[in-house]
């Protein structure tokens, strides 16, 4: 599975991607002259580069390529790369005919006239939850569809939390999930780690308590946001969470999970591998909403798009490619391959019957929540990055809560 932190990171580029695209150097598939050449050859970008050729995922892109009668070629790139290549070739009217792209990159290449809506290229959307969905809707309109969608949730270590005398049953909201965090501490074990870095990292980490306690994105400064950072900041005074959340990355945070002591750490589906691997017992739990219920955690996950081309005669071979690669099979095998959970209730009801486990991830997707979504666009990483400044100031000591986020609202209007 690549890094979640890798893909996260590219909506913080964004802010800068229209700056960058005037001086940035073409690079990768997709030139006009191979498809001048041979109109037989149809490109795709992606981000995912881990996959070489002769994996599962180059294996089905020929597939749905040999299917729609034309040679694929493909080139894999970095997720921050792919925001710039993608507008500098729209630049040079030589954009792949598809392109897969992190959710929140969507609505920016959309408003930058990048894409074409699912109206223009009649993609089929219907099946997909219209949550997840949503992440990839700018202005009313809908700009491709989801291959898949990872989120976070808590990992639990049962041994941890058995010795501590905690039911995992009995954690229902903020205020059981702190009386077991306080039983864990008192049993000499640790309670929860996560990431509060000051990237996107630490605004995606922080978003399912930010939204879980009913705050809304506009309104950095309400009362419910700042009992959210009140709750980050309180469990650091203490020491149900560790200092060291300041600066852990998802990646680091995890690592101090796995090593045993902690009962329980907030991350993504991507760490299931980890997970199985880290030689002890453990379980998966929505995260929970201030009152109970689950929080909306953010989707990560990307969507097929298909780019504006000169020649609109491509689309309909475009739109057969991306058709393939969502289709409910396809779907299936890509988002196992990826430890995606599917954008669909009927692949992801064939998830669970394959491995039960997966089930509490399906819920939290099921609740989850684009970080664009409620058409906030292009303002995403503007508000992002004052939230995260936030989070450091109050977890740091430098601010209270309240004036951290008084402060991010006044930045981000």
């Amino acid at each position: 599975m690549h890094s979640s932190s890798r893909r996260l990171l590219a909506t913080v580029a964004l802010s800068t991607v229209v700056a960058v695209v005037g001086t940035a150097c073409s690079s990768g598939a997709g030139s006009t002259d191979a498809k001048d050449a041979d109109s037989g050859i149809y490109t795709i970008w992606d981000p995912y580069p881990q996959f070489a050729k002769g994996s599962a995922w180059t294996k089905l892109l020929d597939k749905c390529g040999s299917q729609a009668g034309v040679k694929i070629q493909r080139t894999g790139f970095d997720t921050s790369d792919l925001a710039n290549k993608t507008l500098l070739a729209a630049q040079q009217g030589n954009s792949p005919d598809v392109l897969i792209v992190d959710n929140p990159v969507v609505s920016t290449l959309a408003e930058a006239g990048v894409l074409t809506t699912t109206d223009d290229n009649k993609l089929d959307t219907s099946k997909v939850d219209p949550n997840l969905l949503a992440a990839g809707q700018s202005g009313g309109k809908t700009y491709g569809t989801p291959i898949g969608a990872n989120t976070l949730a808590l990992y639990y270590n049962k041994e941890v939390l058995k010795e501590a005398g905690v039911d995992i049953a009995s954690v229902k909201d903020w205020k059981s999930l702190t009386a077991a965090l306080a039983k864990v501490e008192q049993a000499g074990k640790k309670g929860i780690t996560f990431s509060a870095i000051g990237t996107e990292e630490g605004s995606f980490q922080f978003l399912p308590w930010f939204w879980g306690s009913g705050a809304q994105l506009t309104e950095l400064d309400s009362d419910e946001a700042v009992s959210a950072l009140s709750l980050w900041r309180d469990w650091l005074k203490k020491g149900y969470a560790p200092n060291s959340v300041i600066n852990n990355t998802q990646t680091t945070s995890w690592q101090e999970f796995a090593g045993g002591d902690y009962a329980f750490a907030e991350n993504g589906t991507w760490q299931l591998a980890g997970a199985e691997k880290a030689g002890f017992e453990y379980g998966v739990l929505p995260i929970p909403g201030s009152g109970g219920g689950n929080a909306a955690a953010p989707t990560g996950g990307e969507f097929v798009t298909l780019p504006v081309q000169d020649d609109t005669g491509r689309y309909t071979t475009s739109q057969k490619l991306a058709t393939c690669l969502t289709s409910t099979q396809n779907l299936y095998a890509t988002d196992t391959t990826l430890s995606y959970v599917a954008p669909t209730s009927e692949v992801q009801n064939k998830q669970v019957a394959a491995n039960p486990a997966l089930k509490a991830w399906v819920d939290a997707v099921k609740s989850a929540k684009g970080r664009t979504s409620g058409d906030l666009g292009t303002k995403y990483p503007k508000i992002s990055e004052q939230l995260w400044k936030a989070v450091q100031s109050a977890l740091s000591g430098s601010k209270s809560p309240e004036d951290a986020l008084t402060s991010a609202q006044a930045a981000a209007e």
